[in-house]
């Protein structure tokens, strides 16, 4: 009897995933995006409409990567500060989907419930030209959908918008519990 032909064949399906880098040309990604916008002009009626189809889908692609990022990378533990969640935010979360961080965290002046995540050039706006009738179109709200159902998924509940001020901005708004819970932490 041989030796080889006793042992069984492992499948595919037997060997662990790979924990590469996962990186994507960024020529597939721009072709990708501009698809997805092109998909969901195709179905809108107005500017508004179409940045509210680019928001929905990202917070489809935040939900996942959220749930990914944590079961493979950080055992399940979940940030329970709001700061060191922004942080999470900034740094870890902009590295995966970009392979940078986010130029700046900002917290308003006038607002204790307000944060801006500042992002010189976003990689999103960068292959979309947007046409004259259009001009208020900011497609980074695709970015601001992601992280907006980051926040939500994590126990954070905010709004978060796109505006073009300093490159892109986005205005994260928290729910007053949010500020409440995390002062509460503050006190322990």
């Amino acid at each position: 009897m041989n030796m080889s032909s006793s042992r069984s064949k492992s499948s595919i399906l037997d060997k662990p995933l790979r924990k590469g880098k996962g990186e994507v040309s960024l020529a597939f990604y721009a072709l990708l995006f501009s698809e997805i916008v092109q998909y969901s002009q195709n179905r809108s009626h107005s500017i508004q409409d179409l940045q509210f189809k680019l928001s929905e889908i990202g917070q489809d692609v935040g939900t996942r990567l959220l749930d990914l990022y944590f079961v493979r990378e950080r055992n399940s533990k979940r940030e329970i500060k709001l700061l060191n969640m922004l942080l999470f935010i900034k740094s870890t979360l902009w590295k995966v989907l970009f392979g940078k961080e986010a130029d700046k965290l900002e917290h308003a002046n006038d607002d204790e419930r307000t944060y801006y995540i500042i992002e010189k050039d976003a990689l999103v706006n960068k292959f979309i030209s947007v046409p004259k009738d259009k001009g208020s179109l900011n497609c980074a709200i695709f970015n601001a959908g992601i992280i907006e159902a980051v926040l939500t998924r994590s126990g954070f509940p905010a709004k978060v918008t796109a505006h073009w001020h300093k490159g892109t901005t986005y205005m994260v708004k928290f729910d007053d519990s949010v500020i409440t819970r995390d002062k509460t932490l503050d006190d322990r």
